[in-house]
């Protein structure tokens, strides 16, 4: 198949858009809604697609519409086509004022409760007119289908243990820990040695069973042969378990870089704990060969910044 006698001058940018609205919705009738335009028009649009390429892109079914493999194929590279294309636009923008354009970073709570505060701050006060997004990530693996179909920048989270995929670029950050914290005003905050096995009959914070500080967790009480507490308050929410420190009542096992930046603020002590458990490292995640606009390649060395601070005093 040669592109210029059957794709480049046949193959419609305006029927790529109406496909990948289709492909999202799994819906003609709603894609046509959200495009404003007729369900016969949007059945056209398929229907030319197909001619062209000479592959059924779409099976129907009771519910709508599900991808062929070949569906699935181009739908992929359509969003990247189209990125592309609001990449070099906002690259125009870009030359006509560098201090203005969007970044969007997904992310798990820990770190929008942590680092990625102290960056935003401070890179906001340098682009003030840039848009900042934050969208949730509760872990790094399942939130690469964001990152691939381009509504995020980078994520931020816990780095895969195992090698990413070709198309992704992993940096590795700083190295994480899980630690052991209570209010200042605790009675527990004024000793000067702790051993896990004194605090198993105190009220603890704890992150969902099965959740990766949970599994921190359960192997340091495992590794120091102490059965884990009887009291326990399960939360997903770092805001929670902050709000609940304050209460002077519980203690809770977060992460150091939620501490590092939380601690003072709210009057919390870090106990000194001996939690053997694994650090883990957190990196920051790119499309390998996409090129971010200019305020985006700001912000990432703004972070940069920020977690090497943190990796210096540690």
């Amino acid at each position: 198949m040669k592109w210029d006698d059957r794709i480049g001058r046949r193959l419609k940018l305006h029927d790529l858009h109406v496909f990948i609205a289709v492909a999202e919705l799994s819906n003609m009738r709603k894609a046509a809604e959200r495009l404003g335009i007729s369900q016969p028009s949007v059945s056209k649009a398929i229907a030319d697609i197909e001619h062209v390429l000479g592959v059924r892109l779409l099976d129907r079914n009771a519910q709508g519409v599900e991808l062929t493999s070949y569906g699935r194929a181009l739908v992929r590279r359509a969003m990247g086509a189209f990125d592309e294309l609001r990449q070099g636009v906002k690259d125009i923008e870009g030359l006509a004022d560098p201090t203005v354009g969007e970044v969007r970073i997904g992310c798990p709570e820990a770190i929008a409760a942590g680092l990625l505060p102290a960056v935003v701050d401070s890179f906001s006060r340098r682009f003030p007119r840039v848009v900042v997004s934050v969208k949730a990530a509760d872990d790094l693996a399942p939130e690469f289908r964001p990152l691939r179909e381009r509504s995020v920048d980078l994520v931020l989270g816990r780095s895969a243990e195992s090698r990413l995929d070709d198309d992704l670029d992993a940096e590795v950050l700083y190295h994480d820990r899980v630690l052991v914290a209570t209010s200042g005003r605790a009675p527990w905050a004024r000793r000067r040695r702790v051993t896990l096995a004194d605090l198993i009959e105190q009220p603890w914070l704890l992150f969902p069973e099965n959740s990766w500080i949970d599994t921190r967790v359960n192997e340091a009480f495992r590794r120091s042969g102490v059965a884990r507490p009887r009291s326990i308050v399960r939360a997903y929410s770092v805001h929670f378990c902050i709000n609940m420190l304050v209460t002077d009542r519980f203690l809770a096992s977060l992460a150091g870089s939620v501490l590092r930046f939380n601690a003072s603020r709210f009057g919390l002590k870090i106990l000194p704990v001996d939690l053997p458990a694994e650090p883990w490292p957190v990196a920051m995640v790119t499309l390998k060969h996409r090129t971010v606009s200019p305020v985006v390649e700001e912000f990432m060395k703004d972070i940069r910044a920020a977690a090497k601070s943190m990796a210096d005093s540690a």
